[in-house]
């Protein structure tokens, strides 16, 4: 069976279990106390999913060889760590510690393209400083920065700068 009708199976068969609980449920012979089904509960918790699936979908299309174009991997990853961000600051209630992730998305997706596409050296640049400022935001947010932080973080910046600079001359 190719992998295709096995999906198409998959997809089948969730919708007849989905079809039976939802007919269990409305007949009140099984009842389903976290109301599932319920449009406006399922879009108001699960909404980034969307984001998540959309993401996952640039993903496969690069790596199931679709495509051969490595730049469908930035919005990939954008979006894939968007989504991750979103859910998990909608399931948990999160908002205001979790708000870094958007900015690692795009670091995630610029890495993505470095690594599967050219190597392409000054992708690094965006990749660290965004990848950085996220972890610095991720710290104080969660209120972990402590005095060895407080100079470590500048002192690791200032040597990946003259790494930077250093490796350059050599060229």
């Amino acid at each position: 069976m190719s992998n295709k009708r096995k999906g198409t199976m998959i997809v089948g068969v969730i919708l007849i279990i989905l079809g039976i609980l939802y007919f269990l449920d409305n007949t009140g012979i099984f009842e389903i106390y976290f109301n599932i089904f319920d449009i406006g509960f399922l879009f108001a918790h699960f909404w980034p999913m969307i984001l998540i699936v959309i993401g996952l979908t640039f993903q496969y299309s690069f790596f199931a060889a679709k495509t051969s174009d490595a730049g469908v991997l930035v919005p990939g990853g954008i979006l894939l760590v968007s989504g991750i961000t979103c859910q998990l600051s909608t399931l948990f209630h999160l908002w205001g510690y979790l708000w870094p992730g958007f900015i690692l998305a795009v670091a995630v997706g610029l890495f993505e393209l470095y690594i599967f596409g050219t190597k392409e050296k000054g992708l690094l640049i965006p990749v660290f400083i965004l990848g950085g400022l996220s972890l610095i935001f991720f710290a104080v947010q969660l209120g972990r920065i402590s005095f060895l932080q407080t100079y470590l973080i500048p002192i690791i910046l200032v040597l990946g700068g003259v790494l930077i600079i250093v490796k350059n001359r050599r060229y």
